[in-house]
């Protein structure tokens, strides 16, 4: 989805260069300009293929080399992210039966999508999400599409980052029996997650060939299977009610101790109502539900890094990417349902929503929390380079459409995204409503309504007229996008002013 224009077409195959002045550039360009009339004339149409008089989904201008597997891998890493922490509180607030029709709602939808945006690039041959926003609807088109790809990715990559600020320091401490007061420097999230950002995601964000991040894509996978082990393992280890491991731990555990009529109960002290507390629910509405379904969007969001991976692959065709997709999507599913059922049958209504934390309760040296834990650290660590691609193609789509690869300007935007993502997660005091937003706005548009529009658009008429079933489907899915978008963002306002009444009610 991020190819950038001929600046980074080389990023992601076999790294040669592709000539505008080659001899194969000239015919390639007067067929595509007597084929699509495109006005703006050739920078765009160099990123356009030859058709051969018929449609195509290979990429004819250079060879890609991943195989099936690693593009699995890749596109797995895309899809996974920390939002798998938090699947087991979506679940305790809509119940086992609603989480899981809404969990194969958003995988199914999130696989349709993906079918929409291989069928326009195989129509025009085009290997990046910007681009088929040129050929949609010309110059705004492309911005929207690179806009929305930014601020999704750099949200993503934020995320990952705050939960390396937040954990390392505590693996750390745990590893070394610090004083969880001390100031040392090697315990500061702050000066850890510069490191990491300096020392681990810089080198692996600075290759030109996505490809090669299978490897990395694959260990960090492995790391999330583990994670998902454990919390299995844990389920059958864990007694319900728990025993929290001090009686003043947090303010916030504390008011989880707290029943409805306000009586504080000490931690091992059982509840008369804890049976029905560890008794799963099938079917649950509360204030948190609607939360549920931006949660799951953003968990399925990697439309971005779909079209630079169906480049790179070998033998690329839209049948092989679709299937590439179709497991990526089932294992991503699967592991999500697992993770949050089993974190679910574990604390049931006491579940945090950030997964990890909860099991610290209990017992914060745990040995198996503690491998849980930096598994989970070089499982975010190592998804951070794999969706920074797509950020620094969209930039160079937006801002150098017409340059060739240059190796400074390849590097030069890494450092740029990586020190503005940094400073974010060190100086912002609190960026939830920021991420709310994105998630509200940027994840609809490139699951739902871009794909959608743009094969409204790329699809010629004659070819599948308005009136067409797949047209049809395709209005309905960008419509559904746009009542999701308008809904969250409704949800997420309600809540923001109502927190600030309630705020401003107590002073």
């Amino acid at each position: 989805m991020m190819e950038p224009s001929q600046s980074e077409m080389n990023i992601l195959s076999n790294g040669k260069g592709h000539d505008p002045g080659d001899a194969t550039a000239v015919p390639m360009k007067s067929m595509l300009e007597e084929e699509f009339d495109d006005p703006d004339g050739a920078p765009e149409n160099e990123e356009f293929l030859p058709q051969d008089g018929k449609n195509t989904s290979h990429f004819k201008d250079f060879e890609g080399k991943t195989s099936f597997g690693m593009s699995v891998f890749n596109l797995g890493n895309a899809i996974m992210g920390s939002g798998i922490l938090g699947l087991a509180y979506a679940m305790a607030n809509t119940g086992i039966l609603l989480f899981l029709f809404l969990l194969t709602a958003v995988a199914t939808l999130s696989s349709y999508s993906i079918h929409l945006l291989l069928k326009s690039s195989g129509i025009v041959g085009i290997r990046a999400y910007e681009q088929l926003g040129y050929r949609a609807f010309g110059t705004p088109g492309k911005m929207a599409a690179g806009i929305a790809i930014t601020l999704q990715n750099i949200g993503a990559m934020s995320s990952y980052l705050y939960i390396v600020k937040s954990e390392l320091p505590l693996v750390i401490q745990t590893f070394l029996k610090a004083d969880p007061t001390s100031d040392v420097w090697y315990v500061n999230g702050n000066y850890l997650v510069i490191m990491v950002s300096a020392s681990i995601i810089l080198p692996l964000a600075l290759m030109k060939q996505l490809g090669y991040l299978g490897y990395t894509s694959g260990f960090s996978l492995s790391c999330m299977v583990f994670f998902l082990s454990a919390v299995i393992y844990k389920k059958f280890q864990i007694p319900c009610p728990f025993e929290e491991f001090t009686a003043n731990s947090t303010a916030a555990h504390l008011s989880l101790n707290v029943s409805s009529d306000g009586h504080e109960y000490t931690n091992d002290l059982v509840h008369e109502d804890d049976d029905s507390h560890c008794a799963p629910r099938m079917f649950t509405m509360n204030s948190q539900t609607a939360y549920t379904i931006p949660i799951l969007a953003f968990a399925f969001v990697c439309h971005p890094e779909v079209l630079p991976i169906y480049t790179e692959l070998a033998n690329p065709t839209k049948k092989r990417m679709q299937r590439v997709s179709n497991i990526s999507i089932l294992v991503m599913y699967t592991m999500y349902f697992l993770a949050a059922l089993f974190g679910y049958l574990t604390f049931y209504g006491n579940v945090e929503p950030e997964l990890l934390h909860t099991y610290s309760r209990i017992d914060p040296y745990d040995t198996l929390i503690l491998c849980v834990r930096v598994a989970v650290l070089t499982a975010v660590t190592l998804t951070v380079p794999i969706v920074l691609f797509p950020v620094r193609r969209a930039i160079l789509q937006m801002i150098f459409p017409t340059k060739a690869f240059n190796w400074l300007r390849h590097t030069a935007i890494a450092i740029v995204l990586l020190t503005f993502i940094n400073m974010l997660v060190i100086f912002a005091p609190n960026i939830l409503g920021i991420f709310g937003i994105i998630g509200a706005t940027s994840a609809p548009c490139l699951i739902f309504i871009f794909p959608a529009v743009f094969y409204i658009r790329i699809v010629p008429n004659d070819k599948e007229p308005m009136n067409s079933r797949p047209k049809i489907f395709a209005s309905c899915f960008a419509a559904l996008g746009i009542i999701f978008m308008v809904m969250s963002l409704s949800f997420i306002i309600i809540d923001w002013t109502s927190g600030r009444s309630q705020a401003g009610g107590g002073h």
